[in-house]
């Protein structure tokens, strides 16, 4: 079995002229939790968008193995199905009815939404709407995640108790995952390793390893240090770490 199944080699992507990556390469182990931060407009939704297949470098390869999900800013929930009929839209490779039925009941288990089986989207908070996307994406044999902002829409506490969920989730059924995110506290506290961007064309400008385990308490010493260092890898440490949750909030305010 391949111990990386995802793989960028010296890809290059331009959009109307627009050069967004440039001769770049990554390589994700098996199991490996990496978050993507970096400017707005930089690549990071590109380059999800080609470890997920849906789009094609301009030069260079993309290898994938296994079966991926995508799981986005915005859920991508039905909303003329109920959270059942939403989860098994991720069941779709069981043959067997009773096995599909036994997935779900774990699923729904495990993100503590028993009992509301038959509701639909529009019945439940954001939180627990997002927390269905996540078991739909988490539900069978799939082998890796691509999380495009999945939490951003969400206020500041709803982010902190999803965190801790997806944490607990992966811990349950661990997964390759690729995170992209503009929250560098998102991203300090959940990744095993950080990996932040450039502008464009997107060069990588530093990369972080986290050993510690999840879920991580966003004020321990070492999710601290990671955030101001990545503040410091963008260029941002003047504004500290005690107010700052993302990139976006700083490029705010570099604009007054």
């Amino acid at each position: 079995m391949n111990d990386k199944p995802l793989i960028v080699e010296s890809i290059s992507r331009s959009f109307g002229g627009v050069e967004v990556l440039r001769d770049f390469s990554l390589a994700i182990a098996r199991g490996e939790f990496v978050a993507i931060v970096g400017p707005s407009g930089c690549g990071k939704t590109t380059l999800l968008n080609l470890l997920a297949g849906f789009d094609k470098p301009d030069l260079g390869h993309v290898k994938s193995n296994g079966r991926g999900r995508m799981v986005y800013q915005q859920d991508g929930l039905f909303p003329w199905s109920t959270v059942s009929e939403n989860i098994k839209m991720g069941l779709r490779h069981f043959q067997d009815e009773a096995a599909r039925t036994r997935e779900l009941k774990e699923m729904l288990a495990l993100i503590g939404l028993e009992g509301f089986e038959d509701s639909y989207p529009h019945q439940l908070s954001g939180g627990m709407r997002q927390r269905v996307e996540l078991a739909r994406a988490l539900a069978g044999d799939t082998d890796t995640l691509l999380l495009d902002e999945p939490f951003s829409s969400l206020d500041y506490l709803k982010r902190l108790r999803l965190r801790r969920e997806l944490a607990r989730l992966l811990r349950e059924r661990p997964r390759t995952v690729v995170l992209v995110t503009h929250d560098i506290e998102e991203a300090s506290q959940l990744a095993d390793r950080v990996v932040v961007l450039s502008e464009r064309p997107a060069q990588i400008r530093c990369e972080l390893n986290l050993e510690l385990d999840r879920p991580r308490d966003p004020t321990h010493p070492l999710v601290v240090e990671a955030v101001y260092r990545i503040l410091t890898a963008l260029g941002l440490e003047q504004y500290g770490v005690e107010s700052v949750e993302s990139v976006e909030s700083v490029e705010s305010a570099q604009s007054f």
